[in-house]
């Protein structure tokens, strides 16, 4: 993971200046990415940010509410467009591409993992995690018998094999986290892109998935963690901090 060079001021802050350089293991590769909102006056996101994150890294980014974590969020997750600047996500330059091929590339690179867990209370946790491929596109070959094993496959790398047939309500909000964390698994995707995932979990089940994430980590799999809570963050093998839309770099 590799910061640009931002002055910020302020005793506790850390600006580490590391040049930016494309590498073929780089997941994300943000250089000069800027993003403006069009208001009075404007309102500045983003400003200036350079950002590598290679595979297999883990990653936190940290900031308080209004600092331009979501603004980067939904650029990293290919929701938004910087306005200057470009984004490399796992080869591929974002930064011409239509909506279609954003959405394509969305759904075959990307995972997402949410605050709320976003599961249908009607519905098993693998039908909950067969959903994901309903977003993405027709694959030869892939029909409902597949698509089952796949999200037992990904409930087996969670540690939720046990829990299959069962419904959401009957899961504790840790297991409901790791269905959620196993839908965004299915696809096999380069990034696992994090949005406050502990945030309504208890210190106990905050933990455990915590520890998932190790091991995802230790399997090859990026992580991007997106995260107000200092505890969370430093689970990180890598950290930055975001401020007034900069990026600077934590200290160890």
């Amino acid at each position: 993971m590799t910061p640009g060079p931002v002055p910020v001021p302020g005793p506790d802050l850390a600006t580490v200046p590391i040049p930016v350089v494309s590498d073929a293991t780089a997941v994300i590769e943000l250089t000069g990415v800027e993003r403006t909102f069009d208001s009075e006056p404007p309102v500045h996101a983003l400003r200036g940010v350079n950002l590598t994150v290679r595979r297999g890294e883990h990653l936190s980014i940290v900031g308080p509410s209004g600092s331009g974590k979501s603004t980067l969020l939904n650029t990293l997750g290919l929701l938004d467009r910087p306005t200057s600047g470009t984004y490399r996500l796992d080869g591929v330059e974002t930064t011409g591409l239509g909506d279609l091929e954003r959405t394509a590339l969305r759904g075959s690179r990307i995972g997402f993992v949410f605050q709320s867990f976003h599961l249908l209370p009607y519905r098993t946790v693998d039908e909950n995690v067969m959903l994901a491929e309903a977003y993405r596109r027709p694959r030869p070959g892939l029909g409902r018998g597949t698509r089952l094993a796949r999200a037992r496959e990904a409930l087996d790398r969670v540690g939720l094999g046990h829990r299959s047939g069962f419904r959401p309500d009957r899961l504790s909000g840790g297991e409901r986290q790791r269905v959620a964390i196993a839908r965004a698994l299915i696809s096999d995707p380069a990034l696992l892109l994090c949005d406050e995932p502990t945030g309504n979990l208890d210190s106990e089940n905050t933990l455990s998935v915590l520890e998932l994430f190790d091991d995802l980590c230790a399997q090859g799999m990026t992580l991007v963690l997106i995260t107000h809570d200092e505890t969370v963050s430093r689970r990180a093998g890598q950290r930055v901090r975001i401020t007034d839309g900069r990026l600077t770099q934590e200290p160890e």
